[in-house]
């Protein structure tokens, strides 16, 4: 069995194209009914404000499959910590043997989530874009735009974050990361309401976004909303989309933003709703014109997991890398 460190994952496997393709891949094979995927398992922490959730896949020939354990506790910031963290393992298809153990922190996670925003714009997003709006000052609200920015070309971003402080620090790093003009607004309705293309990376309970705020042409990707009891969007936002997308129906029926709308009798089960799948697979088109309002709902999948776990396991083999225990038990049974 192989054990890969956080900082071995973060110096060899990075956020570009190769990453992006196989969570659009995973993507793919769940829209073919090629996945087995279990309900996802949360444990809610509510003293300390926190969650940790279990998710798993199994892709039909895959060798392995990955479980992933990812907590997030939302007070972190306070004592210095990012709030996610977690790790997965590798666990042999044909044995059930594990195999692999990637102590990732929730990096692999935060790769992962960003490669479905970028995916999500890539199919959903005017081609043609001018500012980005981002909701969250956080980890995702990083990657999420350092993803989009290799399916989208943008020249500004607009932040908006309950902390002015934290706001304030993401515009100047991520300008200067980025080498374009980052400014935090005052108030979510203006990162809207001046943005192409809106991403909100929130844990929030009452919704940030109103539906009075959208225009002609916006995109929305809400990626916070993976509870019952979160919620980013008026339920009346998801009733504006001309497309709405959502990684798996069956998750957002239950923890995404899709439940708010059922709930409020916004939307019904007999209108059309399309699975992130259905996109990258060519199955049908996203964005079907340049006025048309797009959303995209995203909970996180068990086989974005499965699929950035692989990819991450076979890039450290090839540069040799990991600690290597041998289990005399387990070879015998493989």
């Amino acid at each position: 069995m192989y054990i890969f460190t956080e900082q071995e994952l973060k110096q060899h496997i990075s956020l570009n194209l190769d990453a992006l393709s196989v969570v659009e891949e995973g993507f793919s094979y769940l829209a073919e009914d090629k996945v087995t995927m279990p309900p996802i398992m949360r444990v809610d922490v509510h003293d300390h404000n926190g969650e940790v959730d279990v998710k798993t896949a199994y892709v039909e020939g895959k060798d392995m499959f990955a479980i992933k354990v990812s907590s997030g506790f939302f007070n972190n910031y306070q004592i210095g910590l990012p709030s996610g963290s977690g790790l997965m393992m590798l666990i042999s298809a044909k044995t059930g043997v594990p195999q692999a153990i990637l102590l990732d922190n929730g990096y692999l996670t935060d790769i992962r989530t960003a490669a479905a925003g970028a995916i999500a714009a890539k199919y959903l997003s005017r081609e043609k874009i001018q500012t980005v709006g981002v909701i969250g000052s956080g980890s995702q609200a990083r990657y999420q735009v350092k993803a989009l920015r290799l399916v989208r070309d943008f020249q500004e971003v607009l932040v908006y974050g309950r902390s002015v402080e934290r706001a304030t620090a993401y515009a100047e790093e991520m300008s200067a990361e980025l080498g374009i003009e980052v400014k935090a607004v005052e108030s979510a309705e203006a990162v809207v309401r001046n943005s192409d293309l809106v991403i909100t990376t929130t844990p929030a309970k009452e919704p940030v976004i109103k539906a009075e705020w959208l225009h002609p042409g916006i995109h929305i990707t809400a990626m916070g909303s993976d509870a019952e009891h979160k919620q980013e969007l008026e339920a009346e936002v998801l009733a504006q989309a001309g497309r709405l997308v959502c990684d798996t129906i069956a998750q957002c029926e239950r923890l995404g933003e899709l439940h708010h709308a059922y709930d409020r009798g916004l939307l019904s089960r007999e209108q059309p709703i399309v699975e992130l799948g259905e996109l990258t697979s060519q199955k049908t088109v996203g964005r079907q014109d340049e006025e048309q309002i797009t959303i995209c709902d995203l909970t996180g999948t068990g086989v974005q997991d499965t699929a950035i776990a692989l990819f991450a396991f076979q890039e450290m083999l090839k540069r040799g890398l990991g600690l290597e225990i041998e289990n005399k038990e387990a070879a015998l049974k493989n």
